[in-house]
């Protein structure tokens, strides 16, 4: 998928006010696919111990169950450009959006654990494609001057999804007399969990009829006049149209279709500027990120917590999530991508190091474990200063860096490259927990500590400061 802005005239051109409401609607309508992202990656959160009972199954099955949507993330997130480049970015929304509504209508219904596996990475395949085409297209809508806050949309739309399924888990849960696994209707509370998605599901695909294919699409299959027209709608009717897509075209001419073989370097392995975005992607799953997100209640029931706080502090620690990816947003295009990123990983590796502290102090085994008080309230307050930070920086940056970094005739296979990396990250985060815990929980939050440290000499030393370059520049 070519993202680039053709012009630094162009670059400098700020849209009106009419044009700017305009691409700030086209851009929350494709962030939804973020929404349905978020909230498929959380929704589980609330049914893994109901899934552990109902199917009795240990630590390492689980975590396979939960994980599994995981590999399908990185299939969804390998292919989407490739997709996109052939039927447009709309139609790549609309498959999202139609894999979304049956994984949450098969999930619900289950008939064994082998068919709610197979939902769940038909719904990763979903996520993968969203995770992709949400911020490609984004960058291709959006004016430079407001590409940052704007790129921001995706992450928010993520972190707002994910604090909604929390509370639609909490909503179920009370509606099921804080059982997991009691009924509602004569379904158990885990699959109306898992089900419930339908719904903003429908709206992702409804939602795609409202808005327009990318203008650097159109002019590639040789729609003129309509990339005019949604030129003229999120650029402004008085730029010069018929010289925007003359640079648009000739942009595309001094460029080649990027492809898997583009992005090796003279030797073995990928070209530098490849690995920084495989890192960058790396980094953010490593420190740990997404066990607040799959495991926080099952956490918290494992430190004594009683089920129905449990599920409270999920939500809570969701809108922190919220609170910090605002402030990200509110900042990236004023002190830069590096900065923040700097400060998170910072931020996180206090957090996690007080983390790991609190919960050596575990006592007990089975159902009668506890933290001591002084211990419970410092890893409460970590845990939401961990995601404030994750939120107000990774969270954000990363998605932001890798829909600008990469140059133009890279960025198609390189983000899919990058991002089918975060995912495999995240599945081996996610695989690894449930037996990682049961073997020492406070150990494995040294390891998440480590890794956050790590990323500060990575940014310091690799990731390219993109604040204010127009996408052309990159490389």
């Amino acid at each position: 998928m070519n993202t680039s802005v053709e012009s630094r005239t162009s670059s400098d051109h700020e849209p009106g006010a009419d044009s700017l409401v305009y691409v700030v609607f086209i851009t929350a309508a494709a962030a939804m696919g973020g929404f349905l992202f978020g909230y498929d990656s959380s929704v589980i959160n609330g049914a893994v111990e109901a899934i552990r009972s109902r199917y009795d199954i240990g630590s390492g099955t689980l975590a396979q169950v939960v994980a599994i949507a995981l590999i399908g993330c990185a299939v969804g997130a390998a292919i989407a450009g490739r997709i996109a480049d052939r039927i447009g970015r709309i139609w790549v929304m609309r498959i999202a959006a139609t894999l979304f509504t049956c994984s949450a209508i098969g999930s619900a219904l289950p008939f064994a654990l082998w068919d709610l596996a197979m939902w769940r990475v038909i719904g990763g395949i979903g996520i993968g494609m969203a995770s992709v085409i949400g911020p490609a297209y984004i960058a291709e809508v959006s004016p430079p001057a407001y590409r940052g806050r704007l790129a921001s949309f995706q992450q928010a739309a993520i972190v707002i999804g994910i604090a909604t399924s929390q509370l639609v888990n909490f909503a179920i849960l009370k509606m099921a007399g804080s059982e997991q696994r009691g009924q509602i209707a004569g379904l158990e509370a885990w699959q109306w969990m898992l089900g419930v998605m339908v719904i903003p599901a429908g709206l992702y695909g409804l939602f795609s009829f409202t808005i327009p294919e990318s203008p650097r699409y159109l002019i590639s299959v040789g729609k003129i006049d309509k990339a005019k027209e949604v030129l003229a709608g999120v650029e402004g009717g008085d730029n010069d149209l018929d010289a925007r897509v003359a640079q648009i075209e000739q942009a595309m001419h001094r460029e080649h279709k990027s492809t898997f073989k583009d992005l090796l370097g003279s030797g073995f392995g990928f070209l530098p500027v490849v690995w920084i975005g495989i890192g960058l992607s790396v980094f953010q799953q490593l420190v740990g990120i997404n066990v607040v997100f799959y495991y926080s209640a099952t956490l918290w029931q494992s430190v004594g917590i009683d089920p129905s706080s449990s599920f409270f502090y999920s939500f809570t620690t969701s809108i922190i999530n919220i609170v910090g990816t605002v402030i990200a947003m509110l900042l990236v295009d004023r002190i830069g991508r590096k900065p923040l990123a700097l400060i998170g990983s910072a931020g996180m590796a206090v957090s996690l190091a007080l983390e790991a502290w609190a919960f050596s102090a575990k006592t007990g085994s089975g159902d009668s474990v506890s933290l001591p008080h002084a211990q419970g309230i410092v890893a409460l307050v970590a845990a939401h200063c961990f995601v404030l930070f994750f939120a107000l920086s990774w969270g954000v940056v990363v998605w932001v860096l890798l829909g600008e970094m990469f140059p133009n005739k890279l960025r198609a296979a390189a983000l899919g490259v990058a991002a089918a990396a975060q995912w495999i990250a995240n599945w081996v985060i996610t695989a690894s927990f449930p037996s990682l815990a049961d073997w020492n929980l406070s150990g494995t939050y040294v390891i998440y500590t480590a890794f956050a440290l790590l990323s500060i000499p990575f940014v310091l030393r690799f990731v390219p400061e993109t604040k204010g370059k127009a996408l052309e520049e990159m490389g």
